[in-house]
């Protein structure tokens, strides 16, 4: 299940995923799982660092089918496990977009978590869009990772 709420520059996506607070915060913050999920559509994550951590850094790089490389940056403002993350948004490969912010909170729902993600200070709306149709391919893959049987 998925909501979104549009405003200036900004938007909020709701998920529900069925897996524990502790596991998809987990999967949102540890390298290994993020390169299985942080990249929407057919992208890969060639590259995932994590200093998790108020002040630490993270990177990201995406990779298309076609071999063009994205890579975002930023800084963790608010670890809060397993509850809450806020952290800023630079594209390497886009630097006219400027830091952006990023907001999630995990909210235990018993066997499921509600992730409620805000991404803010976007440079336009379309590039809101842009951002919202990439962050719900990416919570799809999230979704599909807790969907399979957990590794022994």
């Amino acid at each position: 299940m998925t909501s979104l709420t549009m405003t200036q520059h900004s938007f909020t996506v709701r998920r529900i995923i069925r897996g524990s607070r502790d596991r998809v915060f987990d999967a949102w913050t540890r390298p290994e799982l993020l390169k299985r999920w942080s990249a929407p559509g057919d992208m890969v994550n060639p590259v995932v660092e994590v200093d998790l951590r108020p002040g630490g850094r993270y990177r990201i790089d995406m990779r298309a089918p076609d071999g063009k490389e994205h890579r975002v940056t930023g800084v963790y403002r608010v670890v809060d496990p397993p509850s809450r993350l806020v952290y800023t948004w630079f594209w390497e490969t886009n630097p006219s977009f400027g830091d952006m912010l990023v907001s999630v909170d995990f909210h235990d729902r018993g066997s499921e978590t509600e992730v409620v993600l805000e991404h803010s200070l976007l440079p336009a709306p379309e590039v809101a869009t842009a951002h919202e149709r990439g962050w719900t391919g990416c919570l799809l893959k999230l979704e599909g990772l807790f969907a399979a049987p957990p590794k022994a």
